[in-house]
């Protein structure tokens, strides 16, 4: 049977219930659209140096001059002149919960970020819209001298570590919604963690888009020093509005030698989302970065983590589950590049597809002509719930060696009458079959969260199967 607590948790709650709520907060005043009047005001607002101003200014016109894909989901409905590029509540960022604004503090409660932070992690930051309200880092990483602090405060207290790493990895010419990000970022994680020192247990952010025609537009930075290792996760929810919103994020993780990073999304963004992010990784001599990503919710998601295995016997993994539900588009996949000698890497997707809901799988394994031996596996497995449920999958293989070692395997699924009957007539209900078999063709996936997130995963996606999100 599917776990009891899974079962009752389901049965109370459903996404309007525990995620789709919003507060009424009283907002610092700012316009709407973008402009470079308005990426100054966010920069001065901030009291940012004269090098990341420039930075932004950077971003605005690479954005303003790039098109939008023209292949993958259709982005055309977003209007980018009706968006709030900053939107942030009159609270001050504190260190202690209880000194939280009680309506922020209840979103936050009602999300379980406090109880999973005491159980859990050694750190916790929570974002609202543009701004991070709370940050608290346990004082054994102090002793570490390990840093977590959100991106803002780290260009004021640490910039010369932010201006050597920052859009170093994804500049902001890389893309149209890097640019946007480079030009308007606000809040985000920044992590450094020195030689040799090893976070006792996972760092955790959590974002909430809580306004409407809101854009939330993070700037998460990750450095692991040689040695160093560390595990990240992030959580993202937003209320259900008839409006579109954006959320555009950049991330960075820099893996230095014998490094190991391993950054973990549960992504259940309301089905009002557009969800169009820049994950990218550049991994050393002997390092090891892990993308694992769990995508629920938002009309659209176009995601693709990537790794850049720049030293010789690095490794990467990226593991990812998208589930679409009527009128969602979840495309998302990943890129690996091999760039030196005896590296590995691995990527296992796994899609879910129901009603009108759309999959599609895009992977890239790029191996370099001085990459010797490298060894790289792709799997992509798409479950099919319905008739009328799609999914597509486009791999695609740059390989410039022959001693290469590259597999390749793909699979399509769907649910048979004949399960259905023979769990029934076990005494199963019709949806806990269906959910049996869902939860069972991501559990390999699911096991390498932590148990919380876990049982998390698997909630979000018995709801949004059995019709129950949004």
């Amino acid at each position: 049977m599917v776990d009891e607590k899974l079962d009752s948790i389901v049965e109370s709650a459903g996404y309007m219930e525990q995620y789709g709520f919003k507060e009424e907060i009283d907002y610092e005043d700012f316009e709407k659209g973008l402009s470079e009047e308005v990426v100054r005001r966010i920069s001065a607002i901030k009291k940012e140096p004269e090098w990341m101003l420039q930075k932004r200014l950077l971003g605005l016109s690479v954005f303003g001059s790039k098109p939008l894909p023209k292949w993958g989901a259709d982005l055309s409905a977003i209007d980018f002149d009706d968006i709030y590029y900053y939107k942030s509540p009159k609270a001050k960022e504190s260190n202690r919960w209880e000194d939280v604004p009680a309506d922020i503090k209840r979103t936050f409660d009602k999300l379980g970020v406090p109880e999973a932070e005491q159980k859990f992690f050694a750190g916790a930051e929570a974002q609202f819209d543009s701004s991070v309200v709370y940050s608290h880092v346990n004082k054994e990483l102090k002793r570490l001298g390990i840093i977590f602090v959100d991106t803002d405060t780290a260009v004021r207290k640490y910039p010369e570590l932010v201006k050597k790493y920052f859009a170093t990895v994804i500049p902001p010419n890389d893309n149209k919604f890097a640019a946007l990000n480079t030009a308007c970022w606000s809040g985000g994680s920044f992590i450094y963690v020195p030689k040799g020192a090893k976070v006792p247990m996972p760092l955790n952010a959590y974002f909430r888009i809580n306004a409407e025609k809101a854009g939330q537009f993070e700037r998460t930075l990750i450095i692991a020093d040689e040695g160093a290792e560390v595990v990240y996760i992030e959580g993202c929810t937003a209320p259900v509005y008839a409006t579109n919103s954006l959320h555009a994020a950049v991330v960075e993780l820099i893996a230095m030698k014998n490094a190991h990073i391993r950054y973990v999304t549960v992504q259940n963004w309301s089905k009002n989302v557009y969800n169009l992010v820049t994950q990218r990784a550049q991994a050393h001599e002997g390092a090891r970065v892990e993308w694992i990503d769990a995508n629920i919710g938002s009309r659209v998601n176009m995601k693709y983590p990537s790794i850049y295995l720049m030293g010789k016997r690095a490794s990467g993994e990226v593991l990812s589950i998208a589930v679409a539900g009527d009128g969602q588009i979840q495309d998302s996949g990943g890129k690996i590049y091999h760039l030196a000698p005896n590296t590995t890497s691995k990527m296992i997707s796994k899609s879910i597809s129901k009603g009108s809901g759309v999959t599609t799988f895009r992977g890239l394994m790029h191996v370099a002509k001085n990459a010797e031996g490298a060894k790289a596996h792709v799997s992509c497995d798409a479950l099919l719930l319905d008739g009328l449920a799609k999914t597509n999958t486009f791999p695609y293989n740059q390989i410039n060696r022959s001693d290469a070692m590259i597999s390749h395997e793909a699979k399509v699924g769907k649910i048979s009458d004949e399960q259905i009957f023979y769990l029934m007539s076990r005494g199963i209900s019709e949806e806990d079959a269906v959910a049996l078999i869902v939860l069972g063709f991501i559990d390999d996936l699911a096991k390498v969260l932590p148990m919380e997130y876990s049982l998390e995963l698997k909630r979000l996606i018995k709801l949004d199967t059995s019709g129950g999100v949004g």
